[in-house]
This record gives C-alpha cells, sequence and structure tokens, in this order.
C-alpha cells in the first residue's frame, strides 16, 4: 500500500499505453498487427517492473529545505533546499515545495538531474506582500529513471512557520549606503551642526583658531606641546513616523498595500535617523491611538520600532485626526519632525483636517507623504482615440491634478509635504529628512 501510494505513471507511460492500445484495434483489420501488439506490451511491461524496482530498491533520496529565520515584506527572499542522490546511477528529479498559501503558487516545481551519489543545492525566492504568519508543508521529491515510465514520490516533513517582517532587507542596504557614503547616489548628505554643547569627544593638537579656554593644561604639560579639548556639536532630535492606518492606506499597488509601504519606509529611515545620532520614535493611529515608540537612541531602540510595526493591523475605519493632535500636543513637549504617512484623495479631504494639521505644525516639523496614484497617471499619458477614452483620461487628469493642488495647498500654510509613488517612497523619505537637515529645519 505505501508502495502504491509513492508511484506515480509519467506521460511517457500513458503515451506508450495508448499507442499499444491502438495497435491492438488495427490487429483486427491487419492480423500481423497482433504480434507486435504483443510484442510492444511485454516490453512495456518490462520495462515497467525494472523501473519500479530501480526505483523501490532502496531509500535513495535526501532533501533538506533552509529557510531563514524571518522573511522580508516586499523583497526578494532566497530559500535554498539541498539534495541528494545515492541511487547506483543517474536519475531525474522534480522538487514540489508546499508554500504558504498567501503565496497562492499552483505551478511551483524545480527539476534537477543528478549523477550517481551527487549532491546539489537548489534555490528559489519568495516575495511576501503582506505581515504576518507564513507556513511551509512538506518538501515532495519526484524521482525517475532514464526509462521515465514511473515515478517515486519522496515526502520529508519540513514544516515551517515563518513571521513576515517589515522589509528589513531594504533597511540594511540604506544602512550600507549610509555607512559607506553612498547615500549621495540617492539623496542629501549634509548634516547641519546645531551649536556647542560642552559634550566631550577627545583631545587633540592645537591649531591656530581653536578656542583658547578649550586648552588641556594637563595633556600640554605630558606632551610639551599645546593640546586642547574637543567637544562634540549636538545633533541629536526627535524623528517620529506617524502612521495612518485607516481605510484610506488600504489601497493597494503591484500586491501591497499603502500600509504595508509606509512600515517599510519608517523602519528604514528610523535606522537612517539613528545613524545619524537621532532620536527614532514610531506612532501609528486610525479612530484610536495604536502603537506608541517614545523616540529614543538606545541600542535597542530598533528591535522596539520593527517589533512594533510588524503587529500592525487596521480596522477600516475613519482616521481620527483630532485624536492625533490631542495625544501630540500632550505627550511630546519637544520640537519634534513627524512624517506623516497618509494619503488624500481630494482638496476637500484635505480641509476637512487642515485645522489639525496647523495646530500640528505650530509645534512640530510636519510633512505630510501623500501617494501617487501610479495607474492614474498611466491612464493620464495614455493616447486615446475613443470617445470613453478621452472621458476617462480626463477623469484621472482631473484626479492626477488635485493630487498636486493638495501639495500647493499645504505649502500655502506652511506646511512640508511630499508627494511619492509607492515604489519610491523609502528613497524619497530619507533625501526629505536629509533634505530638512541640511537646511537647518531641524
Amino acid at each position: 500500500m505505501k508502495i502504491l501510494k509513492a508511484t506515480y505513471l509519467t506521460n511517457r507511460f500513458f503515451g506508450i499505453a495508448i499507442f499499444i492500445v491502438v495497435v491492438f484495434i488495427l490487429s483486427f483489420l491487419i492480423s500481423p498487427l497482433l504480434a507486435v501488439g504483443q510484442l510492444l506490451f511485454g516490453l512495456a511491461l518490462f520495462f515497467s517492473i525494472t523501473d519500479l524496482w530501480m526505483l523501490f530498491g532502496n531509500d535513495a533520496v535526501s532533501a533538506h529545505r533552509l529557510l531563514p529565520e524571518k522573511l522580508s515584506n516586499g523583497d526578494e527572499n532566497l530559500v535554498k533546499i539541498y539534495l541528494s542522490n545515492k541511487y547506483p546511477f543517474q536519475a531525474y528529479f522534480i522538487l514540489i515545495d508546499e508554500l504558504p498559501e498567501q503565496f497562492q503558487k499552483r505551478d511551483f516545481g524545480l527539476r534537477r538531474r543528478l549523477k550517481k551519489g551527487e549532491r546539489s543545492e537548489l534555490h528559489y525566492s519568495l516575495k511576501p506582500v503582506k505581515r504576518g504568519r507564513y507556513k511551509f508543508g512538506a518538501l515532495n521529491v519526484f524521482a525517475s529513471t532514464q526509462i521515465g515510465f514511473v515515478k517515486r514520490r519522496y515526502q520529508f516533513n519540513e514544516d515551517a512557520e515563518l513571521p513576515v517582517y517589515p522589509s528589513f532587507i531594504q533597511m540594511k542596504k540604506f544602512e550600507f549606503l549610509a555607512i559607506s557614503n553612498y547615500l549621495t547616489e540617492y539623496g542629501i548628505k549634509k548634516i547641519r551642526r546645531l551649536g556647542h554643547n560642552m559634550e566631550f569627544e577627545q583631545i587633540k593638537d592645537y591649531v591656530q583658531g581653536d578656542d583658547y579656554r578649550t586648552v588641556n593644561w594637563q595633556a600640554t604639560a605630558r606632551k610639551s606641546q599645546l593640546m586642547v579639548n574637543s567637544f562634540q556639536d549636538e545633533r541629536s532630535q526627535q524623528v517620529y513616523c506617524v502612521i495612518d492606518k485607516g481605510r484610506v492606506m488600504q489601497l493597494p499597488f503591484e500586491g501591497m498595500s499603502l500600509l504595508d509601504y509606509s512600515i517599510n519606509a519608517a523602519l528604514a529611515l528610523s535606522n537612517i535617523a539613528l545613524k545619524k545620532s537621532d532620536k527614532a520614535g514610531l506612532i501609528t493611529y486610525q479612530h484610536k491611538i495604536g502603537t506608541i515608540v517614545p523616540a529614543s537612541s538606545r541600542p535597542r531602540q530598533m528591535h522596539l520600532i520593527s517589533e512594533a510595526l510588524y503587529s500592525q493591523k487596521t480596522a477600516w475605519k475613519e482616521s481620527n485626526y483630532g485624536m492625533l493632535f490631542s495625544f501630540i500636543r500632550h505627550k511630546i513637549n519637544q520640537r519634534s519632525l513627524m512624517l506623516l504617512f497618509t494619503n488624500f484623495e481630494s482638496i476637500a479631504a484635505v480641509k476637512r483636517q487642515l485645522p489639525f494639521l496647523l495646530k500640528m505644525a505650530a509645534n512640530h516639523l510636519l510633512v505630510c507623504v501623500i501617494f501617487k496614484n501610479t495607474e492614474l497617471s498611466e491612464l493620464a499619458s495614455e493616447k486615446v482615440e475613443t470617445i470613453e477614452g478621452i472621458y476617462v483620461k480626463t477623469i484621472a487628469e482631473k484626479f492626477e491634478f488635485e493630487k498636486k493642488q493638495i501639495v500647493k495647498e499645504l505649502k500655502n500654510y506652511g506646511i512640508q509635504s511630499l508627494l511619492t509613488t509607492p515604489q519610491d517612497l523609502t528613497v524619497n523619505s530619507i533625501n526629505k529628512y536629509l533634505e530638512l537637515k541640511a537646511r537647518g529645519l531641524v
């Protein structure tokens, strides 16, 4: 019974079987074909039994899946599989991995030919578009010989469950660029120095122009030359990523929601802010205040922000900007840079929330991050020839123009804004942050 469950007949087997049946049918009209049909039937039976004996003589295949500890949302994540052929002959393999249901892949399969005793590494990539828990099932390997009449299925219990976190791959990429001074390819590198906070950094040789009040007389006596204390300039500012979790942020682009794009951008931006000696924090809200991570530069801050972003969900309700303003007013006393990840589709929507945005901008440097609708932009740029096409293009141009009007309206009231496509959100957000630091606004 176990052998029957692991046995699968191939297309080659069925093709030859159909051919033999046709020969037997024709033998009623052409009698010499009967002997040909019997010969073919005998050969097919012999090769089938031989094929079964070669495949089921012993367990000669091993496979193991190697998964990362967690998956990065919106990125290609590499999965490795190690496959070994222990048969005393060359064999052909089809590997089918039982992927998490979130990927909805029904045609997944890897093929490999291995020589006797050969071990191979197979790999493929997965791109999740939602955060959460992803369950992997068994690993199925179908082995066949050069005869190719039968396949034997090996099933390895490789069940696993992985969390999908906000894009830590993207975060590490921008962290590397910042460390290696390649961020200039994406934005501004210059950082303003705010003043002298008398925080000791090092002792150095005196050079003309140094403040004589910083002379270190003890070090001067030891070195027999003038030595001065060097102090580190103050740079630490509070940077909050404020993420709207309301229903307007559930609009999908390339499989991911605006909320997930914002979460990925917030993670990368917080990491860059910490690398730039600022304090990073997080606020989420919708009809009520959600998660709060107070701004800090402590070593565990990125871990706290990452864990907080991983668990964010929406209640599909209208966002309450009045409650957001009230919370910020009473809980955040120090002037901070606040990047508000939200989305307004019309001037009317902006004007409803404008009183609260103005009050927040009065005490903090507020940047409203708004999303372009890339599909509407494509419709607006298309060439049309029909009346229906002209109508659709006109509506698309109207909405695209209104987005630009929203940015202009916010600027008129002195509120910083950023209009970006979801795909470029992370890069543009980091650029905006670096630009504001360079201009001395934060």
